[in-house]
C-alpha cells in the first residue's frame, strides 16, 4: 500500500539465507525474533553489507538497549508501540539519506581531524593503521560537526537534519551519537566535543585541514 515490495520472515534463522536471496534495500529487526534476536541478526547483515540501512523495532526503552542496537549496526531504534506513519517516515528519511551519502560521495575530500582522518566518501574515520568504519548517521553527525568546526552548531538543527524532526526520543538518539563520536576521539586531546547546555555543541579541534 505505501510502494515497498516487503518480505517478511518471521524466524530468525531464516533472515540471513533471506537476505542474499532478496538484496533489500533496507532490513527492519525486531529484536525478539525466535531463534536468533534481532541485535545479533544485525551485527552479521552490518558485515555483509556496510551501507545497508538498518532499523530496529523493540519494546525495551533503557539507555543500554539503545547502544546495543547501534553497536550491532543499526541507523536507527523505534520503540514499541509505534504508527505505521512514524515507520514509514523513518524509513524513508534512512532511504533518502543513504541516497544523499551516495550521490555525494565523490565531492567529499578527506578531513585530517587533528591526528585522525574523517573518510566522509567511504563512511570511515582513521588513525594511523586502525580505521573504524562509520554508520550513516554517525558519517552524518561528524560531516555538521566538521562543517560547523571550532564554533556553535544548534540541536535542533542536527536533529532536523538527520532525523527530520526534533523529537525527544530523536533528542535521546542523538545523546548516544554524541557518545558514540567522543569516544572515538577520546584518545586525542587536541579535540573536544563540547555540550553546549540549551545551545548545542562545539567540536572543537586544534589541528584541521584537508587531505588527499
Amino acid at each position: 500500500s505505501r510502494d515497498f515490495d516487503v518480505k517478511l520472515v518471521s524466524d530468525g534463522a531464516h533472515v540471513i539465507t533471506q537476505f542474499h536471496k532478496h538484496n533489500p534495500h533496507i532490513c527492519i529487526l525486531d529484536v525478539m525474533l525466535p531463534n536468533k534476536d534481532g541485535f545479533t541478526l544485525g551485527e552479521e547483515i552490518r558485515s555483509l553489507d556496510e551501507k545497508i540501512p538498518i532499523i530496529f523495532l523493540t519494546a525495551k526503552t533503557q539507555t543500554k538497549d539503545l547502544l546495543n542496537g547501534f553497536n550491532a549496526g543499526g541507523n536507527d531504534y523505534i520503540r514499541k508501540p509505534f504508527s505505521m506513519e512514524e515507520l514509514i517516515v523513518r524509513i524513508n528519511n534512512l532511504l533518502t539519506l543513504t541516497q544523499q551519502n551516495i550521490d555525494t560521495s565523490a565531492m567529499d575530500s578527506n578531513i585530517a581531524i587533528s591526528s585522525f582522518t574523517f573518510h566522509p566518501q567511504k563512511f570511515a574515520l582513521s588513525k594511523g593503521d586502525t580505521e573504524v568504519q562509520l554508520s550513516n548517521r554517525e558519517a552524518e553527525l561528524l560531516k555538521i560537526l566538521v562543517k560547523n568546526m571550532n564554533q556553535s552548531v544548534q540541536r535542533k538543527e542536527i536533529l532536523e537534519h538527520i532525523w527530520g524532526n526534533d523529537s525527544i526520543f530523536n533528542s535521546r538518539t542523538l545523546d548516544v551519537y554524541i557518545t558514540k563520536i567522543r569516544n572515538y576521539f577520546k584518545e586525542d586531546p587536541n579535540i573536544k566535543l563540547i555540550t553546549l547546555k540549551g545551545v548545542g555543541y562545539c567540536f572543537f579541534v586544534e589541528n584541521v585541514g584537508k587531505t588527499v
